[in-house]
């Protein structure tokens, strides 16, 4: 029986690899669609709020549905209108009266299949019978990495070799792992979130607890961390080495990636014999070390070497929160998961933000942005303490109460 789960855990896999294309293509051709349909960057940098705005409305959207309609069809859905937003990138632009017009719906469409997959994928693998639950979480979320890795490196090769004016060719390659996974998804057995019989907890219920909260606010450090660094981390190459933009792709963001990949494979491999809290805690002291290396060294060597670090510092942090959830709210059901993942995706979006702001405030300065960033990891580590004490005190009580 488990071994037909692990058909499930690596049709998951998968699943967020397919995450990784939606997120990490489009952007590798925004400065050829600028030039090619002649659209102001303004419009440009709008694709990037609009996939994660998407995103954010589909996580708050899927508390109500997905468990009226399954886990399996919305799994299929999730992964068909990825692989149609990335066909009909290839085709819209092309068709309609304003080229711009064509792209953001195609981007509507993997967005929403990107924001139902952030919600789905790791329930899935949380309710597969597995050894080691904190394993298993760690390990997939390393395959987003992995993801984004290989959407940078293929897609660069591609355009060097092939050239960049036949990007529908590869657009159209990566719409065939969607369609085939989706294909997957329909075969495979997929366990329930929670016992025959149990109801997951609602909205208020979750709301009225303050370990919820904890978690939430984990969850925003997480991806406010991850990505305040990985979104800057090319400009960063760019700027401070004196690169092209493929090699500043290549030595910024696929390096964060790389790293960020195997601190998850690490776990996911090694995972029983760690200490997931203790693991936590270094990685936050580590990151915070690597904002802090980032922003003071003067040497732009180091400052790249920093935000290196800063991959692997992050790696653990949202598998790890997700984890810790799944320990803390057992009957958390579809509606924490979604939330949890909510609030990733408000990190994501809101840690680049505040880099962003502060630099621009500070004559562009992406040291002083970074450096405000560093509020992300010391929360977060105020975050796994806190967690700790809750637990404690529930234990406490518990056991209390038997007597």
């Amino acid at each position: 029986m488990k071994s037909q789960y692990n058909k499930t855990i690596t049709a998951c896999f998968v699943g967020y690899i397919v995450q990784a294309i939606v997120n990490n293509f489009t952007p590798l051709l925004f400065l050829f669609f600028q030039k090619c349909y002649h659209i102001p960057i303004s419009q440009i940098t709008l694709l990037v709020t609009f996939n994660f705005g998407i995103q954010l409305l589909v996580d708050f959207l899927s508390v109500r549905f997905v468990d009226k309609i399954g886990y399996r069809i919305s799994m299929i859905i999730a992964h068909v209108l990825a692989a149609a937003g990335l066909f009909l990138l290839t085709v819209l632009p092309e068709i309609l009266p304003v080229s711009f017009i064509g792209i953001l719906i195609a981007v509507m469409i993997y967005a929403v299949g990107g924001g139902l997959l952030e919600v789905l994928v790791s329930p899935v693998v949380e309710a597969c019978p597995s050894d080691n639950k904190e394993k298993a979480m760690s390990l997939l979320h390393s395959f987003y990495c992995w993801g984004h890795a290989g959407v940078v490196l293929i897609s660069t090769v591609f355009f060097y070799v092939v050239g960049i004016d036949n990007w529908k060719i590869l657009a159209i390659i990566w719409a065939v792992i969607p369609i085939g996974n989706a294909f997957v998804f329909s075969k495979v057995p997929i366990a329930p979130l929670l016992e025959d019989g149990d109801t997951g907890l609602g909205l208020k219920e979750l709301f009225w607890m303050k370990i919820f909260w904890i978690l939430l606010i984990m969850m925003i450090c997480a991806g406010a961390s991850e990505q305040a660094v990985s979104q800057w981390a090319s400009a960063f190459a760019e700027k401070g080495l004196g690169i092209s933009k493929a090699a500043g792709d290549l030595a910024g963001p696929m390096a964060f990636a790389v790293l960020m990949g195997i601190s998850r494979l690490f776990y996911g491999k090694y995972g029983d014999r760690i200490n997931l809290e203790h693991f936590m805690i270094y990685s936050s002291f580590l990151c915070i070390l690597s904002y802090l290396g980032i922003s003071l060294f003067s040497i732009p060597l180091l400052n790249l070497i920093a935000c290196a670090v800063c991959g692997l510092s992050v790696g653990i942090m949202w598998p790890g929160t997700f984890s810790k959830a799944s320990a803390a709210l057992p009957k958390g059901g579809t509606a924490m998961f979604a939330l949890l993942a909510l609030g990733g995706d408000i990190g994501c979006s809101g840690g680049p933000t505040l880099v962003g702001m502060v630099s621009g405030a500070f004559g562009d300065n992406l040291k002083m942005g970074i450096l405000a960033g560093i509020i992300f990891p010391v929360l977060l580590l105020i975050g796994v303490i806190l967690c700790r004490r809750q637990k404690k005190i529930t234990n406490y009580n518990t056991v209390k109460s038997r007597h």
